[in-house]
């Protein structure tokens, strides 16, 4: 089993499209029991696959103690993935958290969930605070999504500096430029200066992920995007074989 965190510090950087893409490709590229469990309040990535969260039980009782998550999962439409979708009740998560005491109470969940899949998948809010720490301790790897901007280095040495602070066995760190547009030259010179990198394109079959619900790779499978991501799970499974190993 491993965690995979999608992570930053700045929101509006295309982190649920990546986690949502990503869970695809782990399901049905990999073949993998996946699960993808969205930890921001908005709960865009339940909204990308058409799926509503239960309405019995809220979205933070899984960290109670006993909590059993089969209460809050829900199937989606794609074979092997499901996903633990977020509502508002995540607005209070960093309070809980503090409150409960346990500092590797998400640990412990994806542990106790890794009898069941082998890839989880954490859609993360954009915060430093006691959630991104719980998420740092339980990654296997921390995929950063940075646009090619001036803020995105600054918000990629707060992501270092985050886990340096907080992880005893520091996750490998995957950056990845997002909503590249090679027609801009700042784009341009970003994509040059991080050629190593994996890249996501600004493309409208990105956009359109919202409008179907569905993953890019369901309804443009041969799309620049679908080859972006399909690139970057594989230098996840890379980076989690190499961690494992």
């Amino acid at each position: 089993m491993a965690v995979i965190a999608i992570y930053s510090v700045k929101g509006g950087v295309g982190k649920t499209t990546i986690a949502a893409n990503l869970a695809w490709c782990s399901a049905a590229i990999s073949c993998r029991k996946t699960l993808l469990w969205d930890l921001d309040a908005a709960g865009g990535a339940g909204f990308l696959f058409g799926v509503e969260p239960k309405k019995k039980h809220s979205a933070d009782s899984v960290f109670a103690k006993d909590a059993d998550p089969d209460d809050l999962i829900r199937k989606t439409a794609i074979p092997r993935l499901d996903l633990l979708p977020a509502d508002e009740s995540l607005r209070e998560l960093d309070s809980l958290l503090e409150r409960l005491g346990k500092g590797r109470r998400l640990a412990k969940l994806t542990e106790t969930l890794a009898r069941r899949y082998e890839r989880i998948i954490l859609d993360c809010p954009p915060v430093l605070n006691e959630i991104s720490a719980q998420v740092i301790r339980a990654a296997d790897c921390v995929v950063v999504p940075l646009p090619p901007s001036p803020l995105s280095a600054r918000a990629f040495e707060l992501v270092t500096r985050e886990i340096e602070a907080h992880a005893k066995h520091k996750p490998p760190i995957l950056p990845v430029l997002s909503m590249l547009d090679r027609r801009r030259t700042l784009h341009r010179q970003a994509r040059e200066e991080n050629d190593k990198w994996p890249a996501i394109p600004m493309a409208s079959a990105i956009e359109q992920c919202a409008v179907r619900h569905q993953p890019v790779g369901v309804f443009a499978p041969g799309s620049a995007a679908a080859r972006g991501f399909r690139q970057l799970w594989l230098a996840v499974e890379r980076a989690v074989t190499k961690q494992k190993g």
